[in-house]
């Protein structure tokens, strides 16, 4: 029977690490098929779209065909009333969603700290989100007139609610365990707020951001719908009194990448802030 030398391996081999194994720019289509999806998606609706109407007879003036809004699309980006009215939608929405986190903040925080506040806030919070918002935006005309603030106040009340019940259900979400050995060594009610309760609200507060931000375009627009002179809004309505289908679409492309944009910047966001939590199921909605 013959013996195998087993050779020990030298210093150097010892030493020298495993090189570290290069991450390669193009995505692995197995772990990550919605890269591959996607785009076959947009291909195949777009060539539909392009195609299909006008075989089944579809006046264009009802559908129009996806080269026509791209030709109008960039026909607008050439026109300085469009950036002027785009700059306005996107002042009313910003404003509109910062004063709506604002606010949601310090009436979530405080119903979610005081459980009286709670039952007796909470039930009236609810009932007004129940009344429909376009109803609401006449009467913002009236109070606020046709400039920025009803657009505004329109904006905010839309994306309020979101915000508000994710802040709530985040800082009710906190480790129990976790608080009672915090209060068990002596720690203050704002040092178990920091510690404990707004740590464990980062990822629901995140998820509602992303809808409170999407609807805070929506709220701007339905506000610029109902009576306004300036904005992406009206830019539509008046594209709708004539009848001018493929402008109405170029609009609504815009207001698309707006909330694709606007979406995008809250999840880098919270990517940044909330990077250890990597538990989607346990966030808002």
């Amino acid at each position: 029977m013959t013996t195998q030398t087993v050779v020990p391996p030298t210093a150097e081999q010892r030493q020298s690490p495993t090189p570290p194994k290069r991450r390669s720019l193009i995505p692995d289509l197995h772990e990550r098929p919605e890269f591959a999806l996607v785009p076959l998606v947009f291909v195949v609706v777009i060539a539909a779209w392009e195609f299909i109407p006008g075989w089944l007879g579809v006046d264009e003036f009802v559908l129009p065909r996806p080269s026509q809004i791209v030709e109008i699309f960039f026909q607008q980006l050439g026109e300085a009333a469009f950036w002027h009215n785009l700059w306005v939608t996107v002042q009313e929405a910003g404003l509109g969603f910062v004063i709506a986190v604002v606010v949601a903040v310090l009436i979530g925080t405080a119903v979610a700290q005081i459980t009286l506040l709670e039952r007796t806030v909470l039930p009236y919070i609810v009932a007004f989100q129940s009344v429909p918002k376009v109803a609401l935006a006449p009467m913002f005309v009236v109070w606020f007139g046709f400039g920025l603030a009803s657009k505004i106040v329109m904006a905010t009340i839309i994306a309020f609610f979101p915000i508000l019940i994710n802040v709530i259900a985040g800082l009710k979400s906190a480790d129990n365990d976790k608080i009672e050995m915090l209060t068990s060594f002596g720690a203050s009610r704002f040092q178990v707020f920091r510690m404990a309760r707004f740590p464990s609200a980062l990822p629901y507060i995140f998820a509602g951001l992303q809808s409170g931000v999407v609807f805070s375009i929506l709220g701007a627009i339905v506000g610029e719908y109902i009576g306004a002179q300036e904005g992406l809004g009206y830019q539509l309505m008046q594209a709708n009194y004539r009848f001018d289908i493929p402008a109405m679409f170029a609009v609504l492309i815009v207001l698309s990448i707006m909330g694709m944009i606007a979406h995008g910047v809250v999840k880098l966001c919270q990517r940044k802030f909330v990077f250890w939590s990597g538990d989607e199921s346990k966030r808002g909605t």
